[in-house]
């Protein structure tokens, strides 16, 4: 399909323009409704607009739905139409998305049709909670919405509005009200919708540059009467090279690594190292190292030179991911840093006279209290059932967490400040210890099954996050790992170790990974 420019539709006084907008919580979806039924009013026209408030799964998505008409010139003063109050499948004009993906629901609840529809979105993504917390990567495809988008509309724009917004300092809605001014399917002039900004009186400057930003944009696309194509994946990660940053210990690692590490590992033992140090301290990177030249040593003995040296590159990047576990410590510390605060403020566009606070939900449970203590006392507790119980009673339990007053982000700085014993604690011990019997495993793997060493290392990605999903992922983690020691001596045993992390990855329960094990089960 090829969008060609839309002419102004012909009025027809019996029938109601229905315009649908979908939008999520922070999006600006209220006010731009608001513009378009403050717009149509100014211009002599009925507008009436409804919402319906959003579901969990996107973040608080409502629908908006305004109807609008033009009254005869000869109508009574009294008369007014009955409009309706939801959107009809196969009955909307103009829809309008604030996100990629919710003009694909749209699409879904079939208010978009090829005969009638012009579709406005957003190609930016701002993910679901069910795509967050898939274990693997549960990102909707792109690429579906737009082949959808192109079939089910009659005309269809999409662009980045939000990195437009970003660019102006206003919000999507704004880019979003000036793709529908050039659009002329509602038909005023350009300068009757600058004015409805105007009179809103909130941020008109900003919220002005986002609509020139986006008239211009779309007025472009229309005029090139070229079809939207989803953005490309994005590119390759890049790691930061591997140099020296003026720390005189950190510097000396950086040294020892360019010397000592073949060329092909040295982007990711420059993001593994980064991570540690912060996660530690230049010590702890230093461990990270040793444990890497040893397995370098197996890599070499193992002929790793002809395949690029994969199986250290890969331990480079898991062995970097054990060692920086999420615990209180770092949970606190993250939480507290600069660098979180001024991003917050961004995706806020706060102003420098605005205050901005967060709360964060926190709900730690006894065990990671226990962790967090010294690996005697630590233990001494998780011994202790009954103490254990009563402990647990006064710990485990939701708490809201406001970072911006100075009681809470003193007591959570103070906190993240105790990392420095982090490696007398318990959590630690126990890190070690499971890191340790991988690391073995893998070495053991090595000698005698190249491909199958570096799957158990990659098996790694199943552990992740802190509380309740770093023990999923930990179980999973162990399940896979029991599973590849039945497979020890197959020919394909580096393709059933993949098979299973990929079968971990598919959902939170793990059943699709018992059904593998059970297969696993049926042939050894």
């Amino acid at each position: 399909m090829t969008i060609a420019p839309s002419a102004s539709p012909v009025l027809d006084t019996t029938k109601p323009l229905a315009i649908a907008v979908m939008a999520m919580g922070g999006q600006g979806g209220g006010v731009l409704v608001d513009w378009i039924v403050a717009l149509c009013e100014s211009q002599h026209w009925v507008a009436q607009s409804t919402s319906v408030p959003g579901v969990a799964q996107r973040t608080g998505a409502t629908i908006y739905f305004i109807e609008t008409l033009p009254l005869p010139k000869d109508a009574p003063r009294v008369l007014r139409p009955v409009l309706s109050l939801m959107a009809e499948p196969g009955e909307v004009d103009i829809v309008i998305g604030a996100e990629l993906m919710e003009a694909g629901r749209a699409i879904q609840r079939g208010l978009v049709t090829p005969d009638r529809t012009t579709l406005i979105a957003s190609s930016h993504r701002s993910y679901a909670v069910v795509e967050k917390q898939a274990p693997g990567d549960g990102i909707g495809d792109a690429e579906a919405v737009y082949a959808a988008a192109g079939a089910a509309a009659k005309s269809f724009i999409a662009f980045d509005m939000a990195a437009l917004a970003e660019r102006s300092g206003s919000v999507v809605s704004a880019v979003l009200f000036g793709a529908l001014a050039a659009t002329r399917q509602l038909p005023f002039e350009r300068a009757a919708f600058e004015t409805t900004i105007r009179a809103a009186g909130v941020g008109v400057e900003p919220s002005l540059r986002a609509f020139a930003l986006g008239y211009d944009q779309a007025s472009a696309d229309l005029a090139a009467g070229q079809k939207p194509v989803a953005p490309m994946p994005a590119a390759a990660k890049r790691f930061p090279a591997l140099a020296p940053l003026g720390h005189g210990a950190y510097d000396a690692l950086v040294a020892r690594a360019s010397a000592s590490f073949p060329a092909p590992t040295l982007d990711m033992i420059s993001a593994g190292l980064q991570r540690v140090v912060d996660f530690q301290d230049v010590a702890y990177g230093g461990d990270f190292l040793d444990l890497l030249a040893d397995m370098l040593a197996r890599d070499k003995a193992a002929g790793g030179e002809a395949k690029r040296f994969a199986l250290t590159r890969t331990a480079a990047k898991y062995l970097a991911v054990a060692m920086a576990y999420d615990d209180v410590f770092r949970v606190a510390d993250l939480k507290t840093r600069g660098s979180r605060f001024d991003r917050v403020r961004a995706q806020m566009a706060a102003t420098p006279d605005q205050l901005v606070y967060m709360t964060e939900f926190m709900h730690p449970r006894m065990d990671e209290v226990a962790g967090s203590l010294p690996a005697a006392i630590g233990r001494y507790i998780e011994r202790s059932p009954r103490l254990l119980k009563l402990l647990d009673g006064f710990v485990n339990r939701g708490r809201r967490v406001k970072t911006g007053t100075i009681g809470w982000f003193l007591m959570l700085y103070l906190l993240g400040g105790l990392r420095r014993f982090r490696r007398g604690t318990l959590r630690h011990a126990n890190e070690v210890v499971h890191r340790d019997a991988w690391l073995a495993n893998v070495r053991a793997a090595a000698a005698k099954d190249y491909a199958l060493a570096v799957e158990l290392l990659q098996a790694r990605r199943l552990v992740k996050g802190y509380s309740d999903t770093h023990a999923r992922g930990r179980s999973k983690f162990d399940k896979v790992m029991t599973g590849a020691e039945k497979l020890d001596g197959r020919p394909d045993a580096a393709l059933w170790v993949r098979r299973l992390r990929e079968a971990a990855l598919k959902d939170e329960d793990g059943v699709a990974l018992s059904g593998a094990l059970k297969t696993i089960d049926s042939f050894v």
